[in-house]
């Protein structure tokens, strides 16, 4: 079963709607002590309930973050997507990776087309990038994006009692460091 949604397609990946298949891979991702910077480890049970998150939220929103899909396997390599909970500190493109997808600038390259298409399909002015002050990785990425520290942030209720810095890059910010890439 696939949920709705585009496609999109990087040199290496292919982001994409949600497919019940995802779960295994995304159960390993989550069972991870790194995503403890994310709301995890989680128990499988756990995270079945946090997969139908992302489904769920393109039914109703229109939009979540992509399953992503390394192109030279197929397989599911985690999510990366805007994001929007109700309460959200801002209009957010986050991701989470399968530890198999780390170090190898699948985070970056992930990110940076669903920021494009957030600005140009959502007409978002602005992207940010919820990060824990000691998750290093997650920073080293932001500032690849080119999206630069602007102090604490705040979720909200439950998670309000996390620490999170919001790093973040307008439209313009990001369209110029893209033309001037190219």
């Amino acid at each position: 079963m696939h949920t709705t949604g585009p496609r999109l397609e990087t040199e290496r990946l292919i982001l994409r709607p949600w497919q019940r298949d995802d779960f295994e891979r995304y159960a390993q991702m989550f069972a991870a002590p790194e995503t403890r910077h994310i709301g995890g480890p989680l128990l499988r049970a756990d995270a079945w309930r946090r997969f139908l998150q992302m489904p769920g939220a393109w039914a109703i929103q229109g939009f979540a973050m992509f399953a992503v899909e390394e192109k030279a396997s197929g397989r599911f390599m985690g999510q990366a997507g805007p994001w929007q909970p109700d309460g959200w500190p801002g209009t957010e493109v986050g991701y989470a990776l399968h530890p198999e997808a780390w170090g190898r600038g699948y985070a970056t390259e992930a990110c940076a087309a669903a920021i494009d298409w957030a600005f140009d399909a959502l007409g978002w002015t602005e992207v940010i990038h919820s990060i824990a002050p000691a998750n290093t990785a997650s920073q080293n990425v932001a500032r690849r994006l080119g999206a630069c520290n602007r102090g604490p942030g705040v979720f909200p209720p439950p998670l309000d009692a996390q620490v999170i810095e919001i790093w973040a890059q307008t439209r313009e910010q990001w369209r110029e460091r893209r033309d001037a890439a190219a």
